[in-house]
């Protein structure tokens, strides 16, 4: 008897190519569709409706069964939380990363469970090993689209019993697949941003649940050369959004190098980005994929953010779940709040929080 596989369905082309695939290698498929965010977008649209929309035409097309669930509270709760509250102290999180660990293999998991299933599956471009019960996160072919930074977090226990179906295909290819198959979602623009904010701007999104507090922006010397609007709305490196250009006439860009939560003080340089760049950097909250190394100290590539090449890094094991990565290069916009992820040739092999980064 085939084994029932549940795809974690978002309405999107690269969720409907790994149900169409999976299907064709004879599992048994079930659609699950997550609605995890109430609120409509700043139009009044729920895009929500319109994903579920795309799923139910696919799903009818490829004539599996499909469901819905609610996953907003738990979402609020552990994802929506967090980021209130990183922003709040003056981080910059990535809360793709904890839906993943906290919802679509967490309750998800759970839920297609009592829906049957034997294994779950996603459209995300990554590959995995199960071999000897030992999970273990592999790159995608698609180098460009490989998206196990996001998945980090995850456990040996959330990677078991897991498919990726799309880790040999390229965008390219699943985008063919799609259109050869009739596939409603076939040239569906991808979605951006951070999930469950979408396309709207996210200034004003984040204004509604954060009160913005105006401060000063100085130079490095200490000249005030601006006003800020609130120091979360800003990242490091940031240029665009900071209405300094054409200050006193000097040429150039200006952008963001430091905040100063405690004074409410944005720093900003003005065409020298060496202060934006670190040799290290501090890591808590350090997840190993599929177990931590017997060695305190090893070398390896990391990202520091998803889209970025990897890079060579000494890496020194400090406690249970901390860390300190020496970067062979200098590298610019270290961030406190993002993940520092770690690789070797073929597979991810885990992450953690940079909490702070140095010269």
């Amino acid at each position: 008897m085939a084994q029932t596989v549940v795809v974690g369905m978002s309405g999107g082309v690269d969720s409907s190519v790994a149900a169409l695939l999976l299907k064709e290698q004879g599992y048994r498929v079930v659609g699950l569709f997550m609605k995890n965010w109430e609120e409509s977008d700043e139009n009044g649209a729920c895009t929500a409706e319109e994903d579920f929309a795309d799923v139910r035409r696919v799903c009818g097309l490829l004539d599996i069964p499909y469901y819905t669930v609610n996953f907003a509270k738990e979402y609020m709760d552990r994802v929506f939380s967090y980021f209130l509250a990183e922003y709040a102290a003056g981080r910059t999180p990535n809360p793709d990363v904890l839906c993943n660990r906290e919802i679509k293999f967490g309750p998800f998991k759970e839920y297609a469970k009592k829906l049957g299933a034997d294994l779950i599956a996603t459209g995300h471009y990554c590959g995995i090993s199960h071999e000897g019960g030992v999970h273990r996160l592999l790159k995608a072919k698609d180098a460009g689209k490989d998206q196990t930074y996001f998945l980090n977090q995850l456990s040996q226990d959330q990677l078991s019993g897991v498919l990726f179906p799309l880790a040999g295909l390229d965008k390219s290819e699943v985008r063919a697949i799609a259109e050869r198959n009739g596939l409603a979602t076939a040239k569906k623009k991808d979605s951006t941003g951070i999930c469950f904010i979408g396309e709207r701007n996210f200034r004003k999104f984040l204004q509604t649940y954060l009160p913005a507090k105006r401060g000063k922006i100085l130079s490095l010397a200490g000249e005030e050369v601006g006003e800020h609007v609130g120091l979360m709305y800003y990242t490091l490196g940031q240029r665009r959004g900071l209405d300094l250009g054409g200050k006193k006439g000097e040429e150039g860009r200006w952008f963001v190098v430091k905040k100063d939560l405690e004074h409410n003080v944005l720093y900003v340089s003005h065409g020298d980005e060496s202060p934006l760049y670190s040799n290290a950097c501090t890591v808590e909250g350090m997840n190993f994929i599929p177990f931590p190394p017997d060695r305190k100290e090893f070398v390896c590539k990391a990202k520091f953010r998803y889209r970025q090449g990897e890079q060579g890094v000494r890496v020194k094991r400090t406690g249970k779940t901390s860390l300190e990565i020496v970067f062979d290069e200098p590298q610019r916009a270290v961030t406190e709040g993002q993940y520092a992820v770690l690789y070797d040739d073929v597979q991810c092999l885990g992450g953690g929080v940079i909490t702070s980064a140095r010269i």
